[in-house]
């Protein structure tokens, strides 16, 4: 325990003295949480439509004013058909909305009045935003119109409740995940370091020169950087909870044991890279490679996993990410679930001392070698 305590103390004073270990722990996350609540939103967008009515009956008049009025809309009116397609050409409007001149008269007759939306395919979810907008609007126009009486009533009645967020705010849940994005970047990229710069100063083989064993050295650099990890992830959640007021539906204990089990996770893969590497360039570019890109493609926060190619669809069923994305939004946005703490909980685990076992393993082997490294220059 002696020496354990040393070699913990040694890091502990190796990153206070090394300010680039308290940018990535703190500053890195504040960076990061205000990019994904100010630079990043989900949210339905307000989109520029252009607006051509050949129908010239006061009723219409009306439906082209209810484009202005929508707060998702910004809508333009054209005279010529040939003006709004070259706003279109140019990408001045995202969709443009043409009512024939039988618009009215169709619907007075009882008969289905066509209305032309004309979207830029370039932009797929802008042309969807355009296509559901326009199909809003002109119903809520429609209900509240004098042709209200044409339209047969469903016999059906849909009622819509949105639960655990009613407000359908993006960053309700973008927040949340972004810790698992921190967390990997903090637990890989510090890690991936620390080995590697033993190994270029020249530190690692008068360590090695010493009584210490395999467990010292492997437990010397999980215990200060999980502390380091753990003051991080509680500085996100003071940020996510007190600052941007994100509800928290679950429990903190709960949060921090299953946040600890993959930042254990995480700084196991940040060692391995740079126990194999011993170079601390190519371990940051590896740790970001293998940790960032992942974690933000595949984990589930951005994109939808049911929607990738079935082998990415696997795939990602090996990335601790994945899991601790699933958790932690459960876990702000549902509150706890005791299936899903217990599954993601359970695959942490088990990556994580199967990492922990691998870096004791390559650190033994290069310990063996090192150690008769230093021996022979000795005897020299």
């Amino acid at each position: 325990m002696k020496i354990l305590l040393a070699l913990v103390k040694k890091e502990i004073k190796q990153i206070l003295r090394d300010p680039s270990s308290i940018i990535i722990a703190f500053i890195l996350p504040l960076i990061s949480i205000l990019i994904y609540m100010y630079g990043i939103n989900l949210d339905s967008v307000k989109v520029t439509i252009g607006i051509k009515n050949d129908d010239q009956s006061p009723e219409v008049a009306t439906l082209v004013k209810s484009f202005g009025h929508s707060k998702y809309v910004n809508s333009i009116v054209f005279d010529n058909e040939k003006d709004i397609e070259t706003a279109l050409i140019r990408s001045k409007i995202k969709g443009a909305v043409i009512i024939p001149n039988d618009f009215s008269s169709k619907l007075s007759r009882r008969q289905t009045a066509d209305l032309m939306i004309i979207t830029d395919g370039s932009e797929v979810n802008t042309a969807n935003y355009v296509q559901s907008y326009v199909a809003s609007i002109a119903n809520q126009w429609l209900a509240t119109s004098k042709y209200n009486s044409t339209i047969v009533k469903p016999r059906i009645n849909t009622e819509i409740r949105t639960w655990y967020n009613p407000d359908m705010d993006s960053h309700f849940f973008i927040l949340p995940g972004s810790i698992a994005i921190t967390m990997t970047l903090i637990g890989i990229l510090l890690t991936s370091l620390v080995v590697a710069r033993e190994w270029e100063r020249g530190t690692m083989e008068a360590l090695l020169s010493t009584n210490v064993k395999t467990i010292h050295i492997v437990l010397g650099k999980y215990i200060p950087y999980f502390i380091l990890g753990m003051l991080s992830l509680a500085f996100n959640v003071f940020l996510c909870v007190c600052i941007f007021q994100i509800p928290f539906r679950g429990n903190y204990l709960i949060l921090f044991i299953v946040s600890g089990l993959f930042l254990f996770t995480s700084l196991g893969i940040g060692l391995n890279i740079s126990t194999m590497l011993k170079n601390q360039f190519l371990a940051s570019m590896m740790s970001l490679g293998l940790g960032f890109l992942p974690a933000l493609m595949l984990s589930g926060l951005m994109f939808p996993i049911n929607s990738m190619p079935d082998i990415f669809q696997h795939f990602t069923r090996i990335i601790p990410p994945r899991y601790y994305v699933t958790f932690i939004e459960s876990e702000f946005m549902a509150g706890t679930i005791p299936e899903i703490v217990a599954v993601n909980a359970i695959f942490l685990s088990v990556i994580g001392l199967l990492l922990f076992a691998l870096m004791y393993h390559n650190t033994s082997t290069r310990l063996e070698a090192s150690s008769k490294r230093v021996r022979l220059e000795s005897v020299q």
